[in-house]
């Protein structure tokens, strides 16, 4: 929590200080395709009165072998405390979203996301077996405001909430319970089950042929669902370089500090003996994320603001809580029109 409030203070810092000190009137602007921050990054950018974008994204993330703190960890290790172990998840995600700009200074923002889930498992005796989930997630209302647009620099708030429509209580069959379905795993549920707020600050700046921005982001949770848990806060923080090579092309880099809390409160229908997903120890972490991305931008004619972005990233730096999935590569591609 100190990290987010100290790195939002940064960012406004610096960006009021450039304010203030560059005498050019120029806007930042959104049209050209470096204009958008890599595909994986949401709320970065507004819109002018009255005009309305939609989007869709797909997100493939891999969980793959264990971790324990920042060390590599062997299924063997798990299974000295636990039943069963984990061995991979790969996750998918859609998501579709909307935005509206009812003033220059305010944009609505709406995305509803579609989930499916294989989580790979190993026991003691060696059998192997696979659980799956798959259904809508929280749907996520927000709205940006925009403090200033000169000098060729930009920044905006985001205040977000998410209403819990995912489900808590996906079930699946596993040997233990056949012939009958079991609750599954945090991970492996769909929502939160709590109302969350999300807050978010970004700065955005370029010149001719290229741009820059950063986002800081903390998303908070109260209270308990109706499983008797909370899921942990999260605290991110994006930063991203881009070269315009052309008035259609753009290349971009993205570096990510993520801090992600323990879970609260414990589920009264698992285990935390069966299984390392079951037991709340193995929560949260942190984490040095990087990406490399590209976004393919229409300025003219009939499709004119039509976006298309795609980005492959992976992990630098990963300390989890206990023993968990270690991650691995995730790849984030979607298009954007707005008008």
């Amino acid at each position: 929590m100190k990290i987010y409030i100290s790195a939002i203070l940064v960012m406004a810092t610096i960006a009021l200080c450039a304010q203030e000190i560059n005498d050019n009137t120029e806007k930042w602007s959104s049209g050209r395709p470096d204009g958008h921050a890599p595909i994986s990054v949401m709320g970065d950018h507004m819109h002018g009165k009255g005009e309305w974008m939609f989007s869709y994204r797909y997100m493939y993330m891999n969980m793959d072998e264990l971790k324990q703190g920042t060390d590599n960890a062997s299924y063997g290790n798990a299974l000295e405390n636990y039943m069963v172990t984990p061995t991979s998840m790969p996750m998918n995600m859609h998501m579709l979203g909307t935005m509206f700009a009812p003033s220059d200074k305010i944009t609505l923002m709406a995305m509803i996301n579609y989930i499916t889930m294989e989580m790979e498992h190993i026991n003691r005796m060696g059998g192997t077996f696979t659980t799956e989930s798959k259904g809508f997630g929280d749907v996520q209302l927000s709205v940006l405001y925009k403090f200033f647009n000169a000098n060729l620099q930009s920044l905006h708030a985001q205040l977000g909430f998410s209403i819990p429509t995912g489900g808590i209580s996906e079930s699946d069959i596993t040997p233990a319970s056949a012939p009958n379905e079991t609750e599954l795993p945090y991970p492996m549920q769909l929502g939160s089950g709590t109302f969350d707020t999300n807050l978010a600050l970004t700065y955005l700046g370029q010149s001719n042929s290229v741009s820059w921005g950063s986002q800081v982001r903390g998303l908070f949770r109260f209270g308990k669902n109706d499983r008797e848990y909370r899921l942990g806060n999260r605290y991110s923080w994006n930063n991203w370089f881009a070269v315009k090579t052309t008035d259609w092309l753009s290349f971009s880099a993205r570096l990510e500090g993520l801090a992600i809390s323990k879970i609260e409160g414990t589920d009264p229908d698992l285990n935390p003996m069966m299984v390392i997903t079951a037991d709340t120890t193995n929560s949260g972490g942190t984490f040095i994320n990087s990406g490399l991305s590209f976004n393919l931008y229409v300025p003219t004619g009939a499709l004119k603001n039509l976006r298309f972005g795609f980005e492959w990233a992976m992990p630098l730096f990963q300390d989890v809580n206990g023993i968990q999935l270690r991650t691995k590569e995730s790849v984030t591609l979607g298009t954007q029109y707005s008008f």
